[in-house]
């Protein structure tokens, strides 16, 4: 323990070599404190900068909130007007009786009921109805204007008859498309100021509603002294370019100010500001003082460092005299010497002891939680693996339901096409579109198998995640609050747009019934992390997390949350494929995805996607569809499903075709020779025997080349057809498979 003491020393003859304690100790104030003081620098500048960001997040959020309010006061506006030009008193227009004028008056002003403005219905050359004027003021020329064809909003304009400035927003009355009539709601500035004195915003800010024109309709302070100025150079031209943002200006009363615009779907802008000293704020008071008390800290704690250091030397030379008498073995005394670890040399060895104790106790915590962390990748290893079976079976239910729909496709569109009876009609129509609902349904249990074809191409997540939030945000309702956070460095992705669009749906709305009250949903999306590869092939990948802080769910439901159909919900509320179709998609497009819950603290749901590494393939071309065409031709066709092959060659022999049906691959091949001959073979994809409808296709390419074939499958996405044949995906509309025949001959090699 004291080996660097040097031997045979006597008490007191200390090396002069090395740095004195009074040295050290000033040394070590200098560098506790000189930190200190550069923190403190810190803070004053950290202050002042975050004065900056509040001030311009003040702002920001204010402009919005009010913006708004300025959208709905025009939305309102906007619905009277549109329902008052849907009104069936105008039926006639243009030609309207006196009477229908009149009750027409009578409505408009009704409907006009606490609003300032008034309203006009007029033609190209006559008022017809003006709620200004007295009831029954009968119509009255006008000059001539010309009949605007889409509802819009008119800039702030001056009346000189009547001495008032005022905008209008104006509704065509249409008929076969064609504008009729106008109806015209004027709206007053007095209305628009009412609003912005409502929001009794802050001493020193200043605010504005600016029309699509560029001039002041309503202003705070100042009201009505501004109204019908242009707005100043730099924001017109701030409005000319952007739909919002923050910039610093000059105010109308010539003062600096900095200002926050945001531009409403009508056009109009509110505009929020405030001083440029507000928004440049200033360093707290409180802030200075802590400067000041760091510096004198430092003067007293140099003082006291050298006192302190005097204090120190007589209980070291106690140390000295106590390691010289344990060299020579002469027995210690458990001396005090005034300093507290100087007396606790003495406990070393138990301090060892206890800190080989707590060494072990460290090393058995570790043993534990590595553990518990390969028990929970056994049950997720084993959660995956259920799920992956689950969508085994889902896939091959949607094959057996695509073969169920294409029959009653095929039957529908016979009926259709062979008994064009009006009074069936509305039965055939109804079950063709029942047969897309469960097309439509189809797809999902494939997209949950991973067995659904996507269209994918390449997006960056930066652009796609915020215009994405925007329409969670019309999904979501206010109490929740959407907060979308995308990594810069996030690579890009190839993937189905709207595929990736649909998983996020569905996760929000599930967001959205977690959350019983107000509440925060956050989207971000990063680089993965080693943690989240766990079991993916190497390679890089994207996280997009979508957590809320909804009441959560317990193991048992989040381990099942990924089923198909599996729901906590009412029976009679159940959509049932909402997350299925979350893993679906992650699974088919070569990542996964994970779900942690905890009751009461709210869901995470993580994406794990590959990231873009090449061009995406280009789309198909679109099939032609000409049946017509395809009269007279001799085709085969290959369908296991025997009610399938009946329903599809009745509508092929609907065409003119002459069909012949075989059931497998084997008997189609025998068949093949068969004069005259065919001029196509159409075959299923999954049939029994040892050749499948690829095989035997790749087969007929070596034999007969010329041979056009043309692949139809519920496995849309199972397999990939040999160069040149078209795959097309049950159930399919017989002028769809017709077209597929109709270019498959005519690409035939001659």
């Amino acid at each position: 323990m004291f080996s660097l003491l040097p031997s045979k020393r006597e008490p007191g003859a200390l090396s002069a070599r090395g740095f004195s304690i009074r040295t050290r100790l000033i040394a070590l104030v200098l560098a506790v404190l000189l930190p200190a003081l550069c923190a403190a620098a810190w803070v004053l500048s950290l202050t002042y900068r975050m004065e900056r960001e509040s001030s311009e997040h003040v702002l920001e959020e204010t402009t919005r909130a009010l913006s708004m309010v300025l959208d709905r006061e025009l939305t309102q506006r906007a619905v009277v007007v549109r329902a008052l030009a849907s009104s069936s008193l105008l039926d006639t227009a243009p030609q309207l009786s006196p009477a229908a004028l009149r009750d027409f008056d009578q409505q408009a002003r009704r409907t006009l009921t606490g609003l300032e403005g008034w309203l006009e219905l007029r033609s190209a050359d006559q008022v017809l109805v003006n709620t200004r004027q007295p009831p029954g003021t009968r119509p009255r020329a006008g000059p001539r204007l010309a009949l605007v064809d889409r509802p819009m909003i008119q800039p702030l304009r001056q009346d000189a008859a009547l001495g008032i400035q005022y905008a209008a927003l104006v509704q065509p009355v249409l008929r076969e498309g064609q504008a009729v009539l106008n109806l015209s709601l004027t709206m007053l500035p007095n209305e628009f100021q009412r609003i912005i004195d409502e929001q009794r915003l802050p001493a020193g800010w200043l605010a504005a509603i600016i029309d699509n024109q560029g001039r002041v309709v309503a202003r705070h302070p100042g009201g009505g002294v501004h109204i019908g100025r242009p707005a100043t150079a730099d924001l017109k031209a701030h409005l000319d370019a952007e739909r919002e943002g923050l910039m610093h200006s000059v105010s109308l009363d010539g003062h600096p100010v900095t200002l926050y615009f945001h531009t409403s779907p009508q056009g109009w802008t509110y505009v929020t500001g405030m001083s440029r000293e507000q928004f440049e704020g200033t360093v707290p008071r409180a802030v200075l003082q802590v400067a000041a008390a760091m510096l004198a800290l430092l003067v007293v704690s140099l003082i006291a460092a050298a006192w302190v250091a005097r204090r120190i030397v007589q209980p070291i030379h106690t140390i000295e005299q106590m390691a010289l008498d344990l060299r020579e073995g002469r027995p210690l005394r458990r001396t005090r010497t005034g300093l507290l670890e100087c007396d606790q040399v003495a406990l070393a060895l138990h301090d060892a002891g206890h800190a080989i104790r707590h060494a072990r106790i460290e090393l058995e915590r570790q043993v534990s939680d590595a553990v518990e962390r390969t028990r929970k990748l056994e049950q997720r290893a084993s959660h995956n693996h259920r799920v992956e079976a689950l969508g085994r079976l889902t896939g091959g239910i949607a094959h057996e339901f695509n073969n169920l729909l294409g029959i009653i496709s095929n039957c529908a569109h016979l009926m259709r096409r062979l008994a064009p009876a009006p009074a069936i009609q509305p039965a055939i129509d109804a079950t063709l579109s029942a047969v897309d609902t469960g097309s439509r349904l189809t797809q999902h249990l494939l997209r949950f198998a991973g067995r659904q074809t996507v269209h994918p191409r390449v997006m960056q997540l930066q652009t796609f995640l915020p215009e994405t939030a925007e329409l969670l945000r019309t999904l979501l309702d206010r109490r929740v609050t959407l907060t979308t956070e995308v990594d810069e460095n996030t690579p890009a992705v190839q993937l189905d747009p709207s595929e990736l669009e649909l998983s996020l749906i569905n996760l929000a709305l599930n967001a959205r019934e977690a959350i019983p009250a107000h509440g925060h949903l956050w989207l971000r999306a990063a680089a993965a992390e080693p943690d989240d590869l766990e079991g993916l092939p190497s390679g890089s990948y994207v996280r997009i997390t979508l957590r809320d802080d909804g009441h959560g769910m317990d193991d048992t439901v989040a381990h099942r949350a990924f089923e198909p159909f599996f729901s906590t919900r009412e029976p009679h509320e159940v959509a049932g494929l909402g997350l299925s179709q979350v893993y679906g998609f992650c699974l088919q497009a070569g990542g996964r995805a994970r779900l942690e819950s905890m009751p009461g603290l709210g869901t995470t749901v993580t994406l794990v996607l590959p990231a873009h590494t090449g061009e995406p393939a280009d789309a198909r071309a679109a099939l032609p569809v000409s049946p017509a065409a395809i009269a007279g031709t001799r085709l085969l066709l290959v369908e296991d499903n025997e009610a399938l092959c009946e329903a599809t060659a009745a509508v092929l022999r609907s065409y003119g075709c002459d069909v012949v049906c075989t059931a497998s691959a084997e008997d189609a091949l025998r068949l093949i020779d068969t004069p005259p001959g065919f001029d196509v073979v159409v075959t299923d994809v999954l049939m029994p025997g040892k050749m499948d409808g690829v095989a035997l296709a790749n087969h007929l390419r070596q034999i007969l080349p010329q041979l056009p074939v043309v692949l139809i499958s519920g496995h849309h996405g199972d397999t990939s057809p040999p160069p040149g044949v078209r795959l097309l995906r049950k159930p399919c509309p017989p002028e769809v498979l017709a077209g597929a025949i109709e270019a498959a001959i005519a690409q035939r090699p001659l």
